[in-house]
């Protein structure tokens, strides 16, 4: 199955962290919501815990989507799931939990049309490159496991983890790298080399994505550029229309379906 059909004419849609506008965030009520829904990615965060278990949270503490407090890295499994994940959106949703990675897997292995980009959260920062880099392998294990390689991408903020990548695991494996290249910390090497497709964040302050050159610029390069949950509505679905997106990450995947659709821009 060719999963990759993404274009200035078929802009695919990828829910942050689900459908966090209705549901809260990287919970499986979430995912199920947005594939429900018929969005055409995923987008989730992994994070590792105390005990070394693969789980799916945004932020590096459980304070903003939890009635918990402290940092993901101090819990272990068992006391993470003992957290609300869900309370905080609504009654409704009190009584959410914090996925494990397998969890998300075993969900999403039942919509073989969506595809999945895999934020890794865990950085090689001193003292943790050795972590960093073992929950990197674990994932793209799972991946590999489940038979996902051709149905992914794998994002990091930090260039020196995108490198490993590179250098250490199936070259089909696609890499999501940032725009502008100041996003991507650590970068020694040349995060562009092997890329597939470029997040372009605003090339100043309060931009919701990058000048038209920049985007001229990826794909001159021959990378197919992405853009992020700064667009809303129709004015951001028009501009990045405007601009050449091949994708949009949302918070809002109905709305931006719907608007997508209208313009003849999504199949």
């Amino acid at each position: 199955m060719n999963y990759w059909t993404e274009s200035r004419d078929n802009i695919y849609v990828a829910g942050h962290t689900g459908w966090p506008e209705k549901y809260p965030e990287n919970t499986m009520i979430s995912y199920r919501a947005a594939a429900e829904l018929g969005i055409d990615q995923i987008e989730n965060d992994v994070r590792v815990t105390k005990d070394g278990e693969l789980v799916l949270i945004h932020d590096a503490s459980v304070d903003q989507t939890t009635d918990g407090h402290g940092l993901v890295a101090d819990f272990t499994l068992k006391e993470l799931r003992e957290l609300d994940a869900g309370g905080w959106k609504g009654e409704e949703f009190r009584g959410a939990k914090i996925p494990t990675l397998f969890e998300f897997m075993e969900l999403v292995k039942n919509y073989p049309a969506i595809t999945v980009d895999f934020e890794l959260k865990e950085y090689p920062r001193p003292g943790r490159e050795a972590l960093a880099f073992d929950v990197c392998d674990r994932v793209i294990k799972i991946i590999d496991e489940y038979g996902f390689t051709d149905r992914c991408v794998i994002n990091t903020f930090d260039a020196k983890l995108q490198d490993y990548i590179r250098k250490n695991h199936d070259p089909r494996l696609r890499r999501h790298v940032y725009y502008p290249l100041g996003w991507m910390e650590q970068a020694e090497t040349d995060p562009w080399e092997g890329a597939y497709c470029v997040c372009m964040f605003g090339d100043r302050d309060n931009e919701i994505m990058a000048e038209q050159k920049s985007f001229d610029m990826v794909r001159a390069r021959g990378l197919r550029p992405w853009v992020g949950a700064g667009v809303k509505d129709a004015a951001g679905v028009d501009l990045a229309i405007e601009r050449g997106a091949e994708l949009i990450t949302c918070n809002n995947p109905d709305v931006i379906l719907s608007l997508l659709r209208e313009r003849g821009k999504h199949a």
